[in-house]
């Protein structure tokens, strides 16, 4: 299958493959809204776990980072049996309590913007629930993965 080329809004995204089934499909007859937040759910784990931050670290370091606020702007339908890809970036980290991670979904017959999401997080204590500075690690790990916006 031909794939078109695909334009990112920024550079080297870290992606993630997605498939669109028929339980992702709503009674309009598209991939619903929920599915492409659980698609961005799933690639900003898969970031985390890549840069060496996953559940075990979590609990180890007692913190997490949590969706504060979500932007979601749904741009394009997907239909069953399209083949997407889900880039993502960590764009800002204060390097104390809050981040920022950007969402972009592509389909990649014509690489035409399916999604794109933003993300602002703040760290939290697992134990409380409560905001706390982020661990060295974290601000080691994610900081070091923030790509620059500026155009």
């Amino acid at each position: 299958m031909h794939h078109a080329s695909l334009t990112w809004d920024l550079a080297l995204p870290f992606t993630v493959d997605f498939s669109v089934k028929a339980e992702h499909i709503d009674f309009i007859g598209h991939v619903n809204n929920a599915v492409y937040v659980d698609w961005c759910q799933q690639a900003g784990w898969q970031h985390s776990l890549k840069l060496g931050l996953g559940f075990d670290e979590y609990k180890r370091l007692d913190a997490a980072m949590v969706i504060r606020r979500a932007d979601y702007d749904y741009v394009l339908s997907a239909y069953v049996g399209e083949e997407c890809i889900m880039g993502t970036w960590l764009t800002a980290n204060d390097h104390k309590l809050t981040m920022e991670r950007q969402f972009q979904l592509l389909r990649k017959s014509d690489g035409k913007t399916l999604l794109r999401g933003h993300w602002q997080l703040v760290c939290i204590r697992m134990s409380s629930g409560r905001p706390r500075r982020m661990p060295i690690e974290f601000d080691e790990g994610y900081g070091a993965a923030v790509v620059t916006t500026a155009v």
